[in-house]
Formats: structure tokens, C-alpha cells, sequence
């Protein structure tokens, strides 16, 4: 409903009783010192200086004045953007289910005789017919925009007069507290934002060291579907039911606001809340939805208000000092795993963004890209919580109605990108999302399994949401790739490798991997061309080729496209080890056995590059943003120095190709390469591309830009750098697990440490070095086990008792 139609309330006449002058003024120096007790810092502090105590910390000394500056909050459900504004500020509100609904994509049912009739075409050579006829016959419509949402804006209107003094706003990532401070005539203000998940709320803390000095205006809006009312005498809630302009009706929502000032006069009424000459304000928004994640197609039947109401009431009851401590104690659970020290700073430290314009004109700053790496864990804290929905394109932080991509799940590596991080940053509980929402999506997938490709088993595409479809829709070029699921699995085995869940592996990752396994299984044909099993007909996502028998026409399916192969190595492997730690023979272990030893392997073209197809195709895009042949070194482990040293310099050639006309142009992309180089043990190269990454690919409030935004850069740079200071997906021949120290350290950190990074098989590792050497490692094991350090050429055999942490400072 637009402003002007807002409904119309009783308007709150109510006089909070004021505090004598002298209470006003010992009540602000009590929220001073009571801020300063909680967070360690001087709530007015605003010099350079007070940032160096804190090198986990992005700031600024201006407003956003777009969506892309302004810093993000969040528990994992409920987040914002805070803009940081003087006399207007604005959260813009995001909740994780607020989406637009059905129709969504169905199934093209006995497509699989088209499947058949394509792979004839192709192994003929006729690969443009081939690809009309999967088009025309097996690909559904993409439905869009049918979109995740903003929830709306808080906006804030200040009673301000005069130009601020000595600006900042920043965001610490010790304590997820954003914060903007400023001077108006002599008064000195600080506002705090942090979304807590304690509280199940965002909290804003609005205070100055002079009595009745906080004066505004509080409304909550949205661009579309909404209703506003005042509630009571300090209240507004916002509320509607989402769409794309009438249609695809989603989920019903409700946001509310609750205002609790101490001092000064308060009215509400008109959907709106006005303070007048208040000593300090605590805000406290809520939200909630009918989405159901356990059948989105049988909406939640609570009542929405009064689960708002029952969160505000519930955090209003506590002192203010009892709620950030609770935010910051269970945020710290998390963030305080992991420590980085890459060096670099000396003197003062500048504004965020100063320093990101610095690395573009080509300065090195070791202690910004530290920062990007906890930048990094901060936002998988803050999108991804036990209980939540995964993090999508966006994190959760999405201003539109119509966001790029719909701010999905895509499949094709996005998805599986944001949480690279997750293991070996030591998050494993922000994984847990990603694990339930892939289990959800099991029944569909075997529906589309069985209508599309009459096959076992189940199946994902390259793209899904929160409505649970799995089915192939929209151009062949993307849409036309039955990998998403298997290569998802690969995160169950991963998530068993870090932490050794034996229970995990039983009841959640083998079930779903052999799962993935039956349909791929049934997927498989034989090449007649070579013998061998092959995937198809599929895309190489989201690439294309030009056909042989019309140079001047492309294609985009074939059969045994090399990420298809690896995909499918990866995931017959997998299962099988699964089943030999789970002591598992049977019919379908041998079945799975059998075809992997039959299964088509990447080849090598005439010009050394790894081959993307089966055949050596002309590229339409020669610096194509996807490297998706590059899958089987990562984010998986069939290629190694060690194992298959014939395809490393075949990789190479790939890479270099792709670089050098224009690859690695998206964030994401570029992210990517941070960790193939990582792999090969290339430290320049790793290091050269995280500062392009930085150069540009970075926005000032450091969010990646695909372009546009996509958080998926943040997360995988993020894994980039984890990768260079450590590494453990190999084993020896008898299983022994093999970590790898400072695999692709970088000249430029010459000195640092890291604490607390993991390791498949359940690590701990923290790890000291100076003048590029490796001077000290601490390790920690789950249980009683041996494990090999490869440092540089050197190989050492450790034994380590489970429980105890044992430091080496010598290495043999």
C-alpha cells in the first residue's frame, strides 16, 4: 500500500515520564560506560589511531550514499544494511524467506526419449540438431522474476541541525557490531546496529554524551505489498503478502519495530513514531514469515504478529548491556576460532576504501587481504546459522524486488562456492543449512529423475530456490546440467572429512550421495566412440563451442564434457569410500565399483590444455568466466602433483589461456583461479590474482561484484587464502592424512601466524612463520592419530594424542 493509503491507528498521546536533568545526564554517562564495559572501545572514539587496536575492522569517515557501501548485519535469519546517514539514516531489512512465490518450473515428463534421440545425434557429429532438439523438448521456461525480496526500509529521520564533526562509521568484525559516530554542535552521537540471534532481533542503540539530544521520526516502508500501522504506544509493524506486481503470490510477512526511549516525549500514530529530546533509544525490529521449509507449499499457519510481538517483548525484558553481551558472546563462539596475522601494518591505518583504491593503483597491503579473509567468515556467520536457510546469491542482504538472478540457489558453483569456506575456516556449524536445504531438495529430485530422464535416483539442475524444483528449464547453455546435486554431495563427504561424524556419514551423507550415485548410474551411456561410460547430453556450464560440421554455428551439449566426468569420479569415489568406512558391500557398491572403472577420464589437447569437451572444440568465449573443466583439481582432489603429475601442466595451459583473453573477470571467477593456483602450489600467482580480486572486483563496503553483487566472491577468496597457508586433501596409500604447510606463501607475507584453521581429519592447526619460513606448528587432533606435515620438499610423520595440542618448532 503506497504512503499516503497507510492504515490509520489511534494515535498515541502518551508521555513518557522524564528524568530530572541531573538523572538524564548520569543516565548518559551510565550507557557511555555501560557501552564501553560491553564492547572494550569508546563508543565516541572517531581518531585513526583507535582503529589500529583493531585491524578486524572496515571504516569510513563519510555516509553510504549507495546500497554497495553501506555495511551488512545479520544472525543468520534477519539482516540489514546500515547506511550510516546523519540527519536521514536507513536499514534496508532483509528476512531469509521473504520470496516470491509459485507457478515454479515443472517437469517436461518422457523427455528422456528426446535425451536418447540427442546422444544419437551427437556421437554423429550433429550437435546443432542436438541441441534444438533439447531444447525444444526437455528444457521447461525459466520463470522470472519470481525473486527473494527485501522486507522494507527503517528509515530514521534526525532532528539535526548543523554539519557533523569528526565522522566515522564502521563495522568491527570482533563483536558484528556496526557503528556510526559523529559531533553536532559540541554533542557527540553514537548509533549502534547488530542483529543478534539470541534475541532473534535486530537492535539499534541511539545515544549522545548531553541529555535530550536525540530528536526523530520513525517509519518502516517498502517499495511494494506492504501495510503500515502504529501499535500501542511505541510500535509500527509492517506487513503484506509478497509478489512480482500482482502475481507469483509468495509469503505473507510482518516486520515490527518497538521504540524504547529513556527521557524526552514520545508519540506514534499514522504508522509512524516520533521522539522528541530523548537522553538514548534502543530500537528493536523483528520479522517473521509463513514460509514452511518443510513443505513451502503448506504455509505456516501462526500468527505472525504475535510472534513478532513475542520476540519484542521477549528482548525488551532484558537490560540492553545483557542483550549485546549475549549477541557478542554467541557471535564470538564462532568468529574468535580463527585468527590471521599476514603483517603489513605500520603507522596509522587508513579508511577502508582509501586502502582498496590504493591496492588498484598496484600498493600491497597484506593486512587488508587478513581483513577480506575475516570479512569473509563474518558474512557466512551472518548468512548461514543452524536453523536457517543457506546463504543464496546475496548472503541475505538484497535491496530489490526484482534482485539479479532472482538471488537463487545456483547450482553450477555458486551455491557450492559459499561454502567453501565453511570446514576449514572452522565454521562447520554454518554448513549445516546448506546440508538440510540439499536434503530437502531429494524428493523433488527424484521426481524429476524418474519423469524427465526415467531414471533412479535424484537430481538437481544448475538452478533451484526455497520452492524446492529441481527440473531442467531455460536456455541449454545453462540449463541443460544434471550435476548440481552429485556435485553438492561432495560438501557431505567434505563436512565427514573435517570432523570424522561417523554418525553424520551413516545417516546424512551416504544416503544422499548414493542417492546422486543411482541416478547417475542410470545417466551414464557408452561412448561407441571409445568404449567408455560418458555423461550426456550436457553443457559445460555455461560455455560454448563451434560446431565442427558449421565453424560459423555453436553448440553448447556433448557427450563426456570433462566437469560431467569429474563430477561423476568424484562422486563414485566418495560413495565408495563411504562404504568401506562404513563396512558396506553390496549389489550397488559393485555396480558403482564397476563403472568408475569404466568411466571416461579427461583428455589432453594437441595444444597441452586440458581438454573441456570430448572433443577439441573451437571456443565462442576464449576467457569464458566458468573454468568448469578445472573442477577435478577444485574444488575437488583428482588431480595431484603427486598422483597425476601428466594433467598439472595441462591445467596450467588453462588457466594461462583463459587469463590471457580475459578470464577471470567476475568475482567469483577470480576467486576460483585464487584457489587453483593455490593447489598448484603457485604462490605469485595466487597472490597476484587475490589483489585483482581486491583491484577489481570489490566494492567499498568490500562485497564482491560479479557484477553485480554476488557473495559468492567473498566466500570463495576467502577459501582462497585458507588454501595458501594450508592444505589437506591428500592421503598416502594407506589413508594416513597428509597436511600441507604454507603450500603458496607469497613473498609478500613474509611474516604472520593463523590460528585455528581445520583439516581434514580433524584438525586443528594454528601456524607460525617469519622470513617466509615455517617457524612453529600447533596441532590439535579429535582422536589418537598419526598424521604427516609436508613442508616444502620435507615429509614428517606425527603422532598425536586425542585432546592434547602439541607445538613443533622442528622439523626433521
Amino acid at each position: 500500500m503506497k504512503k499516503d493509503l497507510q492504515i490509520k491507528t489511534k494515535k498515541n498521546n502518551g508521555i513518557l515520564k522524564k528524568l530530572p536533568s541531573a538523572a538524564s545526564f548520569m543516565f548518559g554517562c551510565f550507557l557511555f560506560l555501560n557501552l564501553y564495559a560491553v564492547t572494550g572501545q569508546n563508543p565516541n572514539s572517531g581518531s585513526e589511531g583507535s582503529i589500529q587496536e583493531n585491524k578486524n575492522s572496515l571504516w569510513y569517515t563519510s555516509p553510504a550514499s549507495k546500497w554497495m557501501e553501506a555495511l551488512p548485519i545479520g544472525n543468520g535469519r534477519l539482516g540489514a544494511m546500515v547506511f550510516g546517514g546523519v540527519k536521514e539514516e536507513k536499514l534496508q531489512l532483509n528476512e531469509e524467506s521473504v520470496w516470491a512465490g509459485p507457478p515454479i518450473p515443472e517437469n517436461r515428463v518422457g523427455a528422456h526419449k528426446s535425451v536418447e534421440k540427442a546422444r544419437e545425434l551427437i556421437f554423429q557429429g550433429d550437435y546443432q540438431e542436438a541441441n534444438k532438439l533439447v531444447q525444444d523438448d526437455v528444457m521447461g521456461p525459466r520463470i522470472a522474476p519470481r525473486s527473494y525480496q527485501t522486507l522494507g526500509d527503517l528509515v530514521m529521520n534526525f532532528n539535526l541541525q548543523g554539519e557533523p564533526q569528526n565522522y566515522k562509521r564502521e563495522l568491527n568484525l570482533n563483536n558484528a557490531i556496526a557503528k556510526t559516530s559523529f559531533t553536532v554542535n559540541g554533542v557527540n552521537y553514537t548509533r549502534e546496529y547488530f542483529s543478534s540471534a539470541i534475541d532473534d532481533a535486530i537492535v539499534v542503540v541511539l545515544t549522545a554524551d548531553q541529555p535530550k539530544s536525540i530528536s526523530l521520526e520513525l517509519e518502516l516502508l517498502r517499495k511494494a505489498d506492504f501495510e503500515v500501522a502504529s501499535i500501542g504506544r511505541n510500535r509500527l509493524k509492517m506487513w503484506g503478502q509478497v509478489s512480482q506486481k500482482g502475481k507469483h503470490l509468495g509469503v505473507k510477512y510482518e516486520t515490527q519495530l518497538m521504540a524504547l526511549p529513556k527521557g524526552g516525549k514520545m508519540t506514534s500514530g499514522d504508522g509512524s513514531i516520533t521522539i522528541s529530546k530523548a537522553n538514548s533509544v534502543v530500537l528493536l525490529i523483528s520479522a517473521a514469515t509463513d514460509y514452511n521449509a518443510e513443505d513451502p507449499f503448506s504455509p505456516l499457519t501462526q500468527n505472525l504478529g504475535a510472534v513478532c510481538n513475542s520476540i519484542l517483548k521477549k528482548a525488551a525484558k532484558r537490560s540492553l548491556k545483557k542483550v549485546k553481551q549475549a549477541h557478542i558472546t554467541d557471535y564470538q563462539q564462532f568468529f574468535n576460532r580463527v585468527s590471521l596475522d599476514l603483517g603489513g601494518i605500520k603507522g596509522e591505518v587508513k579508511p577502508t576504501n582509501e586502502r582498496l583504491e590504493a591496492v588498484a593503483n598496484g600498493a600491497d597491503d597484506p593486512s587488508l587481504m587478513a581483513l577480506y579473509f575475516q570479512y569473509g567468515r563474518y558474512l557466512l556467520i551472518s548468512s548461514s546459522r543452524p536453523g536457517s536457510l543457506p546463504a543464496n546469491l546475496q548472503g541475505i542482504w538484497n535491496d530489490h524486488l526484482v534482485a539479479p538472478w532472482n538471488s537463487d540457489y545456483h547450482t553450477n558453483i555458486n551455491m557450492q562456492m559459499n561454502y567453501w569456506p565453511a570446514e576449514v575456516a572452522n565454521l562447520s556449524e554454518c554448513h549445516e543449512p546448506f546440508f538440510d536445504f540439499i536434503e530437502s531438495l531429494v524428493p523433488s529430485g527424484k521426481k524429476t529423475a524418474k519423469e524427465v530422464y526415467n531414471s533412479d535416483g535424484f537430481v538437481v539442475h544448475h538452478t533451484t530456490d526455497v520452492w524446492h524444483w529441481t527440473s531442467p528449464i531455460g536456455k541449454v547453455q545453462y540449463g541443460m546440467w544434471p550435476m548440481g546435486g552429485a556435485w553438492c554431495t561432495r560438501h557431505f563427504m567434505e563436512h565427514y572429512k573435517f570432523n570424522g561424524d561417523t554418525v553424520f556419514l551413516k545417516e546424512q551423507a551416504y544416503p544422499i550421495m548414493k542417492e546422486s550415485a543411482k541416478f547417475l548410474l542410470d545417466w551414464l551411456t557408452t561412448d561407441p566412440r571409445s568404449g567408455k561410460l560418458v555423461s550426456g547430453p550436457s553443457t559445460s556450464p555455461e560455455n560454448k563451442f563451434y560446431t565442427p560440421k558449421n565453424p560459423e554455428v555453436f553448440a553448447n551439449l556433448d557427450m563426456g564434457n570433462a566437469m560431467d566426468q569429474e563430477i561423476i569420479w568424484d562422486n563414485f569415489t566418495n560413495v565408495l569410500e563411504a562404504a568401506e568406512i562404513l563396512k558396506i558391500e553390496d549389489e550397488f557398491t559393485h555396480r558403482v565399483e564397476a563403472a568408475l572403472a569404466k568411466l571416461s577420464l579427461p583428455k589432453i589437447g594437441s595444444d597441452g590444455r586440458l581438454m573441456e569437451w570430448s572433443q577439441e572444440f573451437d571456443e565462442v568465449d576464449k576467457g569464458h568466466r566458468h573454468l568448469s573443466h578445472l573442477y577435478g583439481l577444485y574444488p575437488g582432489d583428482q588431480f595431484s602433483e603427486s598422483k597425476t603429475p601428466y594433467y598439472i601442466d595441462a591445467i596450467n595451459r588453462s588457466i594461462e589461456y583463459r587469463l590471457s583473453n580475459g578470464g577471470g573477470h567476475t568475482g567469483w571467477s577470480r576467486a576460483w583461479i585464487i584457489n587453483f593456483y593455490a593447489r598448484l602450489k603457485n604462490s605469485e600467482k595466487a597472490y597476484e590474482n587475490i589483489k585483482a580480486l581486491l583491484a577489481k572486483s570489490t566494492a567499498e563496503n568490500l562485497f564482491d561484484y560479479h557484477p553485480p553483487f554476488q557473495i559468492d566472491g567473498n566466500f570463495g577468496g576467502t577459501a582462497g587464502i585458507a588454501e595458501m597457508l594450508m592444505q589437506s586433501h591428500e592421503t598416502d596409500e594407506n589413508g594416513t592424512n597428509i597436511m600441507n604447510l604454507l603450500p603458496a606463501l607469497p613473498s609478500e607475507w613474509p611474516k604472520g601466524s593463523v590460528t585455528g584453521l581445520k583439516a581434514r581429519g580433524g584438525f586443528e592447526v594454528d601456524i607460525v612463520w617469519s622470513n617466509g619460513a615455517l617457524q612453529s606448528v600447533a596441532l590439535l587432533s579429535q582422536e589418537t592419530k598419526t598424521l604427516k606435515l609436508r613442508i616444502g620438499s620435507k615429509i614428517m610423520e606425527v603422532e598425536l594424542a586425542a585432546g592434547e595440542k602439541q607445538t613443533i618448532k622442528e622439523f626433521k
